[in-house]
Protein backbone atom coordinates (compact mmCIF):
# COMPACT_ATOMS: atom_id res chain seq x y z
CA UNK A 1 0.00 0.00 0.00
CA UNK A 2 2.91 2.34 0.70
CA UNK A 3 4.44 1.74 -2.69
CA UNK A 4 0.65 2.79 -4.32
CA UNK A 5 0.54 5.98 -1.79
CA UNK A 6 4.10 6.92 -3.45
CA UNK A 7 3.02 6.07 -7.11
CA UNK A 8 -0.10 8.42 -6.58
CA UNK A 9 1.74 11.67 -4.97
CA UNK A 10 4.40 11.28 -7.85
CA UNK A 11 1.61 10.91 -10.29
CA UNK A 12 -0.40 13.59 -9.14
CA UNK A 13 2.45 15.96 -8.35
CA UNK A 14 3.88 15.46 -11.98
CA UNK A 15 0.73 16.18 -13.65
CA UNK A 16 0.33 19.09 -12.50
CA UNK A 17 3.61 19.93 -12.68
CA UNK A 18 3.89 19.43 -16.39
CA UNK A 19 0.59 21.51 -17.01
CA UNK A 20 2.00 24.58 -14.74
CA UNK A 21 5.23 24.09 -17.43
CA UNK A 22 3.14 24.08 -20.29
CA UNK A 23 0.30 26.50 -19.76
CA UNK A 24 3.39 28.84 -17.71
CA UNK A 25 5.58 28.58 -21.18
CA UNK A 26 2.22 29.65 -23.28
CA UNK A 27 1.68 32.34 -21.42
CA UNK A 28 5.34 33.44 -21.70
CA UNK A 29 5.76 33.02 -25.39
CA UNK A 30 2.57 34.94 -26.06
CA UNK A 31 5.14 38.09 -24.59
CA UNK A 32 8.45 36.90 -24.80
CA UNK A 33 10.59 37.32 -28.11
CA UNK A 34 11.05 33.84 -30.02
CA UNK A 35 14.64 34.58 -30.27
CA UNK A 36 16.05 33.89 -26.46
CA UNK A 37 13.58 31.06 -24.89
CA UNK A 38 12.60 33.19 -22.18
CA UNK A 39 9.81 30.71 -21.24
CA UNK A 40 12.37 27.91 -20.45
CA UNK A 41 14.62 30.38 -19.03
CA UNK A 42 11.79 31.81 -16.61
CA UNK A 43 10.75 28.32 -15.57
CA UNK A 44 13.99 27.01 -14.33
CA UNK A 45 14.57 30.03 -12.22
CA UNK A 46 11.43 29.98 -10.70
CA UNK A 47 11.09 25.85 -10.33
CA UNK A 48 15.02 26.59 -8.71
CA UNK A 49 13.65 28.92 -6.87
CA UNK A 50 10.88 26.95 -5.61
CA UNK A 51 12.75 24.08 -5.18
CA UNK A 52 15.25 25.78 -2.75
CA UNK A 53 12.25 28.08 -0.84
CA UNK A 54 10.48 24.58 -0.68
CA UNK A 55 12.98 22.30 0.51
CA UNK A 56 14.20 24.91 3.60
CA UNK A 57 10.58 25.41 4.50
CA UNK A 58 9.69 21.51 4.41
CA UNK A 59 12.97 20.32 6.26
CA UNK A 60 11.25 22.85 9.31
CA UNK A 61 7.79 21.38 9.07
CA UNK A 62 7.98 18.15 8.19
CA UNK A 63 5.01 16.97 6.30
CA UNK A 64 4.03 13.57 5.12
CA UNK A 65 6.36 11.94 3.36
CA UNK A 66 4.14 11.47 0.49
CA UNK A 67 3.56 15.57 0.55
CA UNK A 68 7.13 15.96 -0.15
CA UNK A 69 7.10 13.78 -2.98
CA UNK A 70 4.32 15.45 -4.38
CA UNK A 71 5.76 18.82 -4.27
CA UNK A 72 9.38 18.07 -4.73
CA UNK A 73 9.67 14.91 -6.81
CA UNK A 74 6.26 15.10 -8.71
CA UNK A 75 5.71 18.76 -9.42
CA UNK A 76 8.53 20.38 -9.14
CA UNK A 77 10.51 17.43 -10.99
CA UNK A 78 7.89 17.77 -14.15
CA UNK A 79 7.61 21.41 -14.08
CA UNK A 80 11.50 22.19 -14.22
CA UNK A 81 12.93 21.41 -17.56
CA UNK A 82 16.46 21.20 -17.72
CA UNK A 83 16.47 18.90 -20.43
CA UNK A 84 15.06 21.09 -22.06
CA UNK A 85 17.13 24.18 -21.47
CA UNK A 86 20.24 21.46 -23.15
CA UNK A 87 18.49 21.07 -25.95
CA UNK A 88 18.00 25.09 -26.81
CA UNK A 89 21.34 25.91 -25.64
CA UNK A 90 22.70 23.45 -28.12
CA UNK A 91 20.44 24.35 -30.90
CA UNK A 92 20.82 28.10 -30.63
CA UNK A 93 24.84 27.34 -30.89
CA UNK A 94 23.87 25.16 -34.21
CA UNK A 95 21.72 28.32 -35.23
CA UNK A 96 25.00 30.99 -35.41
CA UNK A 97 23.88 32.07 -32.18
CA UNK A 98 26.40 31.40 -29.89
CA UNK A 99 26.20 34.82 -28.09
CA UNK A 100 22.73 33.82 -27.32
CA UNK A 101 23.70 30.12 -26.29
CA UNK A 102 26.53 31.33 -23.56
CA UNK A 103 24.32 33.67 -22.10
CA UNK A 104 21.45 31.15 -22.16
CA UNK A 105 23.47 28.85 -20.18
CA UNK A 106 25.40 30.75 -17.71
CA UNK A 107 22.27 32.75 -17.18
CA UNK A 108 20.38 29.78 -16.17
CA UNK A 109 22.82 28.31 -14.02
CA UNK A 110 23.71 31.89 -12.49
CA UNK A 111 20.07 32.76 -11.54
CA UNK A 112 19.26 29.02 -10.78
CA UNK A 113 21.92 29.07 -8.40
CA UNK A 114 20.53 32.48 -7.26
CA UNK A 115 17.04 31.73 -7.07
CA UNK A 116 17.86 28.48 -4.58
CA UNK A 117 19.89 30.72 -2.58
CA UNK A 118 17.04 33.50 -2.46
CA UNK A 119 14.19 30.87 -1.68
CA UNK A 120 16.46 29.32 1.05
CA UNK A 121 16.73 32.61 2.84
CA UNK A 122 13.44 33.63 2.51
CA UNK A 123 12.10 30.10 3.99
CA UNK A 124 14.37 30.56 6.70
CA UNK A 125 12.54 33.93 7.40
CA UNK A 126 9.30 32.66 7.47
CA UNK A 127 10.35 29.58 10.18
CA UNK A 128 13.04 32.37 11.82
CA UNK A 129 11.58 35.67 11.22
CA UNK A 130 13.96 37.44 13.49
CA UNK A 131 17.42 36.92 11.82
CA UNK A 132 19.06 37.33 14.73
CA UNK A 133 21.29 34.28 14.20
CA UNK A 134 22.96 36.47 10.98
CA UNK A 135 23.71 39.13 13.88
CA UNK A 136 25.27 36.50 16.07
CA UNK A 137 26.68 34.61 13.25
CA UNK A 138 28.70 37.91 12.18
CA UNK A 139 29.76 39.12 15.23
CA UNK A 140 31.15 35.36 16.03
CA UNK A 141 32.96 35.56 12.62
CA UNK A 142 34.13 38.56 13.54
CA UNK A 143 35.82 37.68 17.04
CA UNK A 144 37.12 34.30 15.99
CA UNK A 145 38.78 35.67 12.36
CA UNK A 146 41.52 36.68 14.25
CA UNK A 147 41.57 32.92 15.59
CA UNK A 148 43.33 30.97 12.19
CA UNK A 149 43.26 27.51 13.63
CA UNK A 150 39.53 27.48 12.30
CA UNK A 151 38.44 26.34 9.14
CA UNK A 152 35.13 25.51 9.82
CA UNK A 153 32.54 27.22 7.85
CA UNK A 154 30.21 29.11 10.54
CA UNK A 155 27.25 28.93 9.27
CA UNK A 156 27.57 25.53 8.91
CA UNK A 157 27.12 24.77 12.50
CA UNK A 158 24.05 27.04 12.56
CA UNK A 159 20.59 24.93 13.58
CA UNK A 160 18.93 26.03 10.11
CA UNK A 161 21.75 24.96 7.72
CA UNK A 162 21.89 21.91 9.84
CA UNK A 163 18.23 20.89 9.31
CA UNK A 164 18.38 22.03 5.65
CA UNK A 165 21.66 19.88 5.14
CA UNK A 166 20.36 16.56 7.17
CA UNK A 167 17.05 17.30 5.18
CA UNK A 168 18.10 16.92 1.87
CA UNK A 169 20.62 14.06 2.86
CA UNK A 170 17.65 12.15 3.93
CA UNK A 171 15.55 12.90 1.17
CA UNK A 172 18.72 12.00 -1.06
CA UNK A 173 19.51 8.52 0.24
CA UNK A 174 15.34 8.10 0.28
CA UNK A 175 15.81 9.00 -3.86
CA UNK A 176 18.36 6.71 -4.08
CA UNK A 177 16.72 3.89 -2.37
CA UNK A 178 13.78 3.87 -4.29
CA UNK A 179 15.99 4.18 -7.76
Amino acid sequence: METWGKILALSVGGVAGVNARYWLGVWINRWASSQFPWATFSINVSGAFAIGFLTALLARWSPHSHVRLLILVGFLGGYTTFSTFAFESVTLWQRGESVFSLTYMAGSVLAGCAAVILGVALAQGIVQPTWSWLVGMRQSMASEATDESSSRNRAAGHPDVMDVERYLAAESDAGEMAQ
